[in-house]
């Protein structure tokens, strides 16, 4: 996908989830629809900007096609995740509905998984390059 229809479809996703809210306000706004719009406002923007600083290197599979080491990546080695879950949680929380971060106590080993695939395929493709750039950044 590319980056002008990520941004699109983010665009359109916070804007159907405002008009809703615009037609439907929570009564009355609490501390959880307060701190899930700002997690929201947080996590979903980063997240787009990780997933168009990981460019074409993007892949449902693990796949290495290429070492992504500026922006977000210069940090931390998973933003679409880290950013990705922090805005779902979001919405969970200005939905009112904090049961569903359970759904996070089974996603987490998943996501764990699937990191540590894709830490195996850039090692593999990209040995010592690699192992120097996880050594300088986290998640």
């Amino acid at each position: 996908m590319k980056p002008e229809q990520r941004i699109i479809g983010l665009v359109l996703l916070l804007g159907g989830m405002a008009y809703f809210f615009w037609l439907y306000p929570p009564n009355p706004w609490t501390w959880m629809q307060t701190l899930g719009v700002s997690m929201m406002v947080v996590g979903f923007p980063l997240w787009l900007a990780a997933h168009i600083q990981l460019g074409s290197s993007f892949a449902v599979a693990a796949q290495a096609r290429a070492l992504v080491t500026r922006g977000l990546y210069a940090r931390i080695r998973n933003p679409i995740y880290v950013f990705g879950s922090i805005g779902i949680a979001g919405a969970f929380l200005l939905l009112g509905r904090p049961y569903l971060l359970l759904i996070f106590v089974a996603l987490i080993p998943l996501q764990v998984v699937r990191t540590r695939k894709e830490a195996r395929a850039l090692e593999e493709k990209f040995a010592e390059e690699y192992r120097n750039y996880r050594r300088g950044t986290s998640l």
